[in-house]
């Protein structure tokens, strides 16, 4: 498995956006989900249109802790995912393999990773992945609102260290500090 790393400027987050966009709405619309929600990509996939359509929460059981969760979907998201849902027929998945039939199966986690690890290549990120849209996530809502307890919570850590290095802040303050250190003008 590949280490990968959150995306940590908003410019950076914003040309890979574009870049989906213009690839295939598709995984554009997966990438949306899993930032503003924290989701894992095998949670992110399996999710139909009625799961979101006209909602104000999406709930589902997380495939790799078997734990029902529930999270408000953000206006912004819900902006992309209203124009996105209106010509699906209930029962297609939001993000198809074969959209000649969208109700068949979703993209495998495989073809997700490949499609982020391109955009990453293309936009100067090199270690993007799927687990990219969650870290994101938190690496994001960690800077806005400190509350690394209540991140633990939603990603369900045992630890804040744990979640810190996961999210890559604690990577971020090694590389600041060690950056800093100097050994010219002090005995």
């Amino acid at each position: 498995m590949n280490y990968v790393e959150p995306i940590r400027s908003r410019t950076k987050l914003h040309d890979i956006e574009e870049w989906l966009k213009s690839y295939n709405e598709k995984y554009y619309i997966m990438f949306e989900i899993g930032i503003y929600s924290g989701l894992r990509v095998s949670d992110i996939l399996p999710l139909r249109r009625e799961d979101v359509w006209h909602k104000t929460h999406i709930k589902v059981r997380e495939k790799k802790t078997g734990k029902y969760k529930s999270f408000a979907i953000n206006p912004e998201l819900g902006a992309v995912l209203t124009p996105y849902c209106k010509g699906m027929r209930p029962g297609e998945f939001l993000v198809p393999s074969n959209p000649e039939r969208p109700r068949e199966k979703p993209v495998s986690t495989k073809r997700a990773y490949q499609v982020l690890r391109r955009a990453g290549e293309e936009n100067g990120l090199p270690g993007l992945g799927t687990h990219s849209m969650r870290k994101t996530f938190g690496y994001f809502y960690y800077k806005r609102f400190k509350d690394v307890a209540e991140l633990m919570t939603i990603f369900n850590h045992s630890a804040p260290s744990v979640t810190l290095r996961y999210i890559g802040i604690e990577q971020d303050g090694i590389d600041k500090r060690m950056g800093s250190l100097s050994y010219k003008g002090f005995d």
